[in-house]
């Protein structure tokens, strides 16, 4: 594979990261000035419900109180995943490191400028589904997504970043 080709696909990375970032944030920003913490409101039906509430766990409200333990991991993890940018060999997977780059930085960024302060910030949650779930955001909801996905790429035969061979 170039090196043009890769600079192309670190580009994607970015570039969908970006718009995760942007789309998590907006959603973020447009639920603190519209809602209520601790109230549910109905988005569609019962299925999907809007719950602003603050987190300082990590995903799946796990953790409660290790937040800078989780921003510190958070930023790691951008880290690495943009190491790994410069490995992906196809617009595909590109894609997917992307989304996850840009979930995970979506609430790093929470963890790093809201309240109560650098490193100790809460994530803003505000996605309630049925069953008891956990609240989520946007940007959870894309670190999940591509987790899944690439699972069943993985189970398929796939190499993660590496274009598939026939065989």
């Amino acid at each position: 594979m170039s090196n043009s080709q890769r600079r192309l696909n670190q580009v994607f990375v970015l570039g969908f990261a970006s718009v995760v970032i942007f789309l998590d944030q907006l959603s973020k920003i447009l639920v603190i000035e519209n809602f209520k913490p601790g109230v549910l409101s109905p988005m569609f039906g019962d299925v999907i419900q809007f719950n602003l509430v603050y987190n300082d766990s990590a995903a799946f409200s796990m953790g409660f109180g290790f937040t800078p333990v989780f921003a510190a991991i958070s930023a790691l993890a951008a880290l690495a995943l943009l190491w790994f940018s410069r490995r992906m060999e196809t617009k595909s997977w590109a894609l997917l490191l992307g989304i996850a780059l840009g979930g995970v930085s979506g609430n790093l960024i929470d963890r790093l400028t809201r309240d109560p302060g650098f490193g100790n910030g809460l994530v803003v949650d505000f996605i309630q589904i049925p069953f008891n779930f956990p609240v989520f955001n946007l940007a959870d909801s894309a670190i999940v997504i591509v987790a899944v996905v690439t699972v069943i790429r993985v189970m398929r035969g796939e190499q993660i970043g590496k274009a598939k061979i026939n065989g």
